[in-house]
């Protein structure tokens, strides 16, 4: 039956045939573990295919609602940690498997007649696995990706005659936003895709057509199965195992939601651009130009010509000193100038784990100052978390009243609900307020933040509240832009220079309107903490 059955299929639609003629293709006896790059580059883009598909279903294509998805499918999701680390991690394994790829069809020379069109559609393989990179790095929507993206689209618009018609393509003129995120992510999920998997049909359809390049003067060769098969087989396993110890032991980054007004953040790109990043850095004001737009593009016209700038016979790899030079040149400069980046990064600038980051890390102060007002009250004697006392448990009560009716309630609980043994709370308005904010996000989630938010945190933001702070900083989105965002600010700044800020804010900031505050020890002391502690 199962004969008859392949016979079937063989004569309808000669897939018997054809998969015999795959694996049964000559290459050349030389070939060995330097020929399996390829067959791994081809198994990652299958991966990274796959788990983008599972992302999508739970994934919301939405700035702000993006953030959420994922964060979503990093906590609460079976497996979505791991898919989405294994997608991220599995974007770096790209870049340096399709590099190692193009470095060993190099150094051996592959790329010559009457190789030149099959170097040509590696090359631009190469670019579309950077381009994937680049779209993906907006859709997480976190400060890291809209301040990078800023940045690439500030250089896009850098180009000469073309910027102001790139940067409206990608939709950043005059900022990043809706229009932008819409564009990336088509980009990245429904053109990118497609256009890599015709580019891979055709660099295989060439390999094919032209064989696998041997050695100078080989005749001898093999079949590409059992043998290459294995090595290829055993190389994509090797990999993808160690692609998954990283996903399980690694959380692919997410910092806070993106706030454009955040001015203070210091982008940094993905590591595969950290030495474009660098290399900016040489070339100022109007040079700029060069380093952003000249330089690669003199770059990627060199990878396309070089079947053409090369058109000597083919030699031994020993022989072949040149290209090993260039590449060693080239290896050598990428990693001087990645290595300056890193070292040049400010610690925690490139933001933390979602998993890393504690409930109460992301409450506004107002909202963090009503904890210490729950607290303070001893609210919880009558309103216990997770199940009914004298009163309501509010993790699971729906508040549907408004802050104006729950400070009322706060003030006269018997004249607002008839009946309640509720006694009223002696508290300011603003103190009130801030009590209602609180209670107002109250859900099962964020009810840990009660038990788990640190004293310190709660009376730093009692002390940012009580000199109302927020007239002129941003914390957490919430709060006035005339001075810089406090978000993130141990990525800027050391506890000691925030102290002598605060004491002394002319000495540090020549000019500002901020006046000194001369707070005790103690309150000093946990204003600063808390603002260091912001993620």
């Amino acid at each position: 039956m199962l004969k008859a059955i392949v016979d079937w299929l063989e004569s309808r639609t000669g897939l018997e045939s054809a998969v015999k003629r795959f694996l049964y293709e000559d290459i050349p006896k030389s070939s060995g573990w330097h020929q399996v790059l390829g067959s791994v580059a081809l198994f990652g883009f299958l991966l990274q295919a796959f788990t983008g598909v599972l992302l999508a279903f739970n994934y919301a294509p939405t700035p702000g609602e993006a953030y959420n998805s994922l964060k979503y499918i990093t906590t609460e999701l079976t497996g979505g940690r791991v898919i989405r680390n294994l997608h991220h991690w599995g974007a770096s394994l790209m870049v340096i498997v399709v590099v190692l790829h193009m470095i060993q069809v190099f150094v051996w020379g592959a790329y010559k007649k009457p190789r030149e069109a099959t170097w040509m559609a590696g090359v631009t393989l190469l670019l579309l696995t950077l381009a994937f990179g680049l779209t993906g790095y907006l859709l997480p929507w976190d400060n890291k990706a809209y301040w990078g993206t800023v940045v690439t689209a500030q250089i896009a618009a850098s180009a000469p005659l073309l910027g102001e018609y790139v940067q409206r393509l990608l939709g950043s003129d005059p900022s990043i936003g809706v229009v932008t995120f819409a564009r990336f992510y088509a980009l990245h999920v429904l053109l990118l895709p497609p256009i890599t998997t015709l580019l891979i049909v055709l660099h295989v359809f060439l390999v094919r057509r032209h064989g696998v390049a041997p050695k100078p003067g080989e005749v001898e060769t093999k079949k590409f199965f059992p043998e290459q098969v294995f090595k290829d087989t055993l190389a994509i396993f090797v990999v993808f195992a160690a692609l998954v110890v990283v996903s399980i032991a690694l959380d692919a980054p997410l910092g806070r939601l993106a706030d454009p007004t955040d001015t203070s953040y210091i982008p940094r790109p993905e590591w595969y651009f950290l030495f474009l990043f660098q290399t900016l850095k040489f070339f100022e004001g109007s040079l700029e130009i060069i380093g952003s737009v000249v330089l690669p593009t003199l770059a990627i016209l060199a990878l396309f010509l070089v079947p053409f700038l090369d058109r000597g016979s083919a030699a031994p790899v020993k022989r072949r000193l040149g290209a090993i030079g260039v590449v060693l040149v080239a290896i050598a400069g990428w990693g001087g100038l990645t290595a300056a980046a890193i070292l040049s990064t400010p610690p925690g600038a490139e933001g933390v784990s979602a998993a890393g980051v504690e409930t109460w890390q992301e409450l506004s102060p107002e909202e963090l100052a009503g904890i210490g007002y729950f607290r303070k009250e001893n609210c919880v004697s009558c309103h216990p978390l997770g199940r009914e006392g004298t009163g309501p448990d509010l993790t699971r009560s729906a508040i549907t009243r408004s802050a104006a009716w729950m400070i009322e309630h706060f003030k006269q609980p018997a004249q607002m609900v008839p009946g309640s043994s509720m006694p009223p709370i002696q508290l300011t308005n603003a103190q009130l307020n801030a009590l209602a904010a609180f209670l107002l996000k109250l859900n099962e989630r964020n009810a840990q933040a009660l038990h788990s938010a640190p004293q310190f945190a709660v009376d730093g933001a009692l002390i940012y509240q009580q000199f109302r702070c927020g007239a002129c900083h941003k914390v957490n989105g919430a709060g006035t832009a005339v001075g810089p965002s406090l978000t993130g600010l141990a990525s800027r700044r050391t506890a000691e220079w925030v102290e002598g800020h605060f004491a002394d804010p002319q000495k540090y900031s020549p000019g500002t309107v901020m006046p000194p505050y001369r707070f005790n020890q103690r309150d000093m002391h946990r204003i600063v903490t808390w603002l260091m502690q912001l993620p």
